[in-house]
C-alpha cells in the first residue's frame, strides 16, 4: 500500500471517529432548582430543564428527579426564530433571547407551569408558561406556552437542527404525551427553567 493511500484511510478514519462530549455539570442548577422549589411551593419531585447552549439537533429538554438528580426523559425543544426586530442569521445555531411582544425570541428564566389547554398544534394540549423572572414577565401576554408540534422529531438529528418557534418550547408529539402525564399527576406548580 502506498504512503498516500495510507495517509488517506488514516485521515478518514480519524474525521469519522466520534468526539465524545463531557458531560455538563448540572449540579448547581439542580441545587438552586430544589431550593427555590421548596420556597416557593413548586413540585419537589421533578422539574423541567432546558439548556439552550446545546445545538437544537440534540437532547436538551431534561426531566430532573430532585431526589435522584438523574435524567428521567429527555428530547429536542425549539427555541424562538428571534428575527421580527432584526436580521438573525445564526437563528438556527445559536437561541437569542428576548422579554419583548411579538419578538419570536425565547426568554430564559425559571417559569410556573401553569393551566393545562387546548392548543391547535401537536396532540391539542398546551400548558401556560408564567414567568417568574424579569427576562419572561411577558411570557403570558406572549402566548408562549408549553405545547407539541409534529414538526419535531422525537430523536436526535444533529447535525440538523430543530424547526424554530416564535418563542415556544415545543416538543415532539410523543415526548409531550410523556410529560402530559407527569403534569396531570403533580399535585403543585412544575419549574420549568431555560438556560444557556
Amino acid at each position: 500500500m502506498s504512503k498516500s493511500i495510507f495517509l488517506l484511510i488514516f485521515s478518514l478514519l480519524a474525521c469519522s471517529a466520534v468526539v465524545e462530549e463531557k458531560p455538563k455539570d448540572y449540579s448547581a442548577i439542580h441545587q438552586e432548582a430544589k431550593s427555590y422549589c421548596q420556597l416557593n411551593g413548586f413540585n419537589q419531585e421533578f422539574y423541567f430543564l432546558l439548556d439552550f447552549s446545546v445545538h437544537s439537533g440534540k437532547n436538551r429538554f431534561y426531566v430532573i428527579d430532585f431526589k435522584s438528580l438523574q435524567v428521567l426523559h429527555q428530547n429536542l425543544v425549539t427555541h424562538g426564530s428571534c428575527d421580527v426586530f432584526e436580521e438573525n442569521p445564526e437563528k438556527y445555531k445559536k437561541a437569542k433571547f428576548s422579554n419583548a411582544n411579538s419578538s419570536h425570541c425565547s426568554s430564559k428564566g425559571k417559569y410556573k407551569i401553569g393551566k393545562r389547554d387546548y392548543s391547535s398544534w401537536g396532540i391539542n394540549v398546551k400548558y401556560w408558561l408564567h414567568g417568574m423572572e424579569n427576562t419572561n414577565t411577558n411570557a403570558e401576554k406572549r402566548v408562549v406556552v408549553l405545547h407539541s408540534w409534529d414538526a419535531v422529531s422525537n430523536e436526535e438529528i444533529y447535525p440538523r437542527y430543530a424547526p424554530l418557534s416564535w418563542g415556544c418550547p415545543a416538543v415532539s408529539d410523543k415526548f409531550m404525551k410523556t410529560l402530559d402525564k407527569k403534569l396531570q399527576v403533580a399535585k403543585k406548580p412544575v419549574l420549568l427553567w431555560i438556560v444557556e
